[in-house]
């Protein structure tokens, strides 16, 4: 399975801190998981609160995990009207703000989970990290 090289990761984190400081002049925690939801790349920026370190982690994991972004996640136990534990795993969550990274073909690189600002906020920032991998941008 073909992943994100560590300099496109790297990138990402710099990208998504750069949008978080531009657009909303707050700090957040960004993760970059690699294709199976393993940890590949993360950065806190100054000030950003230590819960959202396991946060934007569990965001990552589950856009890959689940093959979808959280918030369709989040629509789909809210459709189906189940938890999130019934998928028995403890480290899912439908939070907004975790996106799965495809390639220009659409295979899936990984996944990029933002936490601490709004979940709108959050969910923005990964759709443009997102969006400029797959262009081939970053």
């Amino acid at each position: 399975m073909v992943g994100l090289s560590q300099k496109t990761v790297q990138n990402m984190l710099e990208m998504a801190m750069q949008i978080a400081q531009a657009e909303f002049a707050k700090p957040m925690c960004v993760c970059v998981c690699d294709p199976y939801g393993f940890l590949q790349g993360f950065a806190r920026m100054d000030g950003a609160p230590v819960r959202s370190i396991a946060i934007s982690q569990s965001k990552a994991y589950t856009a890959v995990r689940m093959g979808v972004h959280t918030h369709e996640f989040y629509a789909r136990v809210q459709r189906d009207n189940v938890q999130v534990s019934y998928f028995a795993d403890p480290q899912l969550t439908a939070l907004p703000g975790g996106y799965v990274v495809r390639g220009e073909s659409g295979e899936i690189l990984g996944g990029i989970g933002v936490s601490a600002l709004a979940p709108s906020e959050d969910q923005h920032i990964t759709e443009l990290v997102a969006e400029a991998v797959r262009k081939g941008e970053i």
